[in-house]
């Protein structure tokens, strides 16, 4: 059909507002087509992670499926605040989950900690939360199922994601099976290497044994371009993305030679989604 060249060639349009005016036209032909049978796509399904307000509207506006919301991305994220993830449900209408990690580091967590994801889930689960990503390591690089089980429990009928903790577990292929047994719908994983095309191997054997058991949301790196590599190595049909891009801090006054926060990094920059490079992804048909 010509409307498929049409959607592949709006890549190379130059004005980004235009881009995604084309997409979403382009979008809603297809999804005629579609419903009448006249022809048969399949779309990714694509998860934006994003740490503010703004980030969550103009991912759901480049047309990401679903949010996976936390804090401070710059660190990996951690748990957010109550009002950030009510003012992000006040703002979009598209599935949340929330990334409940308690601190920046390992995920061998004690017992304070543990009771602390606990209250978490619980309260985001109340506060209408469409799921929850978790991760938790035994000192000895397994994961450790038992209080991941009292978490998934806890969690009663949310969708349940394994975060990246698995991706610095000992035996990733051992973790899937102990994921699935336990209720996890699904892992997010780079294959265990700091970005997904460089972990393609493990992502594509997790996809091949997951035999639909359990939905294998490839992330780290992900972008268009990276999307339009790994879907015909690895069959994965989902994607984890920020569509970040860095802007420059509105404060005009900068005091030199203080850091607040991590030395080295630059305090007068903003992290945030685009919703251009969420809509570029969004576009990809096979």
């Amino acid at each position: 059909l010509s409307i498929l060249s049409v959607w592949r060639r709006i890549p190379h349009c130059e004005k980004a507002d235009v881009k995604i005016k084309l997409k979403m036209r382009a979008e809603r032909v297809l999804n005629y087509y579609e419903s009448r049978g006249m022809i048969k796509l399949k779309k990714i399904i694509l998860e934006a992670c994003v740490d503010s307000v703004q980030s969550a509207i103009y991912a759901q506006e480049g047309g990401a499926d679903r949010l996976e919301l936390c804090s401070n991305l710059l660190i990996g994220g951690v748990s957010p605040g109550k009002a950030l993830y009510d003012q992000v449900r006040k703002n979009t209408d598209i599935p949340v989950r929330v990334l409940l990690r308690p601190r920046y580091g390992d995920y061998c967590y004690d017992g304070y900690e543990f009771e602390q994801l606990k209250e978490e889930v619980q309260m985001y689960c109340e506060a209408g939360a469409d799921g929850i990503v978790i991760g938790l390591l035994r000192p000895d690089g397994n994961l450790d199922v038992e209080r991941m089980e009292e978490l998934i429990k806890l969690a009663g009928n949310k969708k349940k994601t394994l975060h990246r903790a698995f991706d610095v577990c000992v035996n990733p292929m051992k973790a899937l099976e102990e994921a699935i047994e336990i209720g996890f719908d699904t892992i997010l994983t780079s294959g265990q290497k700091e970005t997904a095309w460089e972990g393609r191997t493990i992502l594509k054997e997790l996809q091949e044994k997951s035999q639909s058991r359990i939905e294998i949301l490839a992330a780290s790196g992900i972008s268009a371009e990276a999307i339009k590599k790994l879907i015909p190595y690895t069959g994965i049909m989902s994607y984890h993305m920020s569509g970040k891009v860095v802007l420059n801090s509105q404060m005009e006054y900068r005091k030199k030679g203080v850091s607040i926060g991590m030395p080295g990094e630059d305090e007068y920059v903003i992290w945030q989604t685009a919703k251009e490079k969420i809509a570029e992804a969004r576009g990809i048909v096979v």
